[in-house]
């Protein structure tokens, strides 16, 4: 299979953890190591040990392996703003090597990585590039999440069509359903599979305490980016 996805959003704040924490726990059940990864944070918490992320942590206990923190989150922010504008705001530089780094350690001691974007796919990062680019840069076979409210047909064609423009599989798409009383819900989701053109793995039904575990259930996973 490949060495992992790229899960990444049609915005912020659809359910790109919640998503990809599932992704681990359904190529867990498949007999896999996974390990997950969030390169870049913004909105992190301190602690006597640094700033911690609560994603990249979500994404961690969902993955099981033991590894380093900042293998799995290498730049991390407090302020909960753009990351390129909390990097500059640090005093640091975003750079693709040092993520990419960190991403060969983790695929050295897992089966797969499944690695979590930050806000949406034109995301800035830095003098390196975007959000896209990165994906480009990691070579990896790319999941979108829908965020299944009023706008999402065109946040997700135009997301899909820059996807496929960058020249990256899009392993498959994934309807998270983050309010309740979406109207002509399967009206919609029958007009994103035939705008997308690209596998639908799953719906995610709206849920407050949703684990990764129950997420995954809503999952049709694939073994490959093809």
């Amino acid at each position: 299979m490949s060495t992992g996805f790229f899960v990444t959003g049609t915005d912020t704040g659809v359910g790109k953890t919640r998503v990809s924490a599932g992704l681990i726990a359904a190529l867990r059940g498949q007999g896999l190591h996974v390990a997950g990864m969030k390169p870049v944070a913004s909105g992190c918490t301190a602690t006597p040990t640094g700033l911690r992320n609560a994603d990249a942590l979500e994404l961690m206990a969902a993955s099981g392996l033991d590894v380093p923190y900042g293998r799995v989150n290498p730049y991390a922010f407090a302020p909960p703003i753009a990351p390129h504008l909390a990097a500059a705001e640090a005093g640091m530089t975003i750079r693709f090597a040092a993520i990419e780094r960190a991403f060969a350690q983790l695929a050295a001691q897992s089966d797969c990585v499944v690695v979590e974007g930050v806000g949406g796919w034109r995301v800035p990062l830095g003098p390196d590039g975007d959000v896209a680019d990165l994906a480009m840069r990691l070579k990896l076979p790319v999941v979108l999440v829908v965020g299944l409210r009023l706008g999402c047909l065109n946040h997700a064609a135009l997301t899909a069509a820059d996807i496929r423009r960058c020249g990256l599989p899009l392993a498959g798409w994934v309807g998270n359903a983050i309010e309740t009383g979406f109207e002509r819900l399967d009206d919609n989701l029958k007009a994103l599979g035939d705008t997308l053109q690209a596998p639908c793995l799953g719906v995610v039904r709206h849920a407050a305490a949703a684990t990764p575990v129950s997420v995954a259930r809503d999952l049709r996973v694939p073994l490959s980016g093809s």
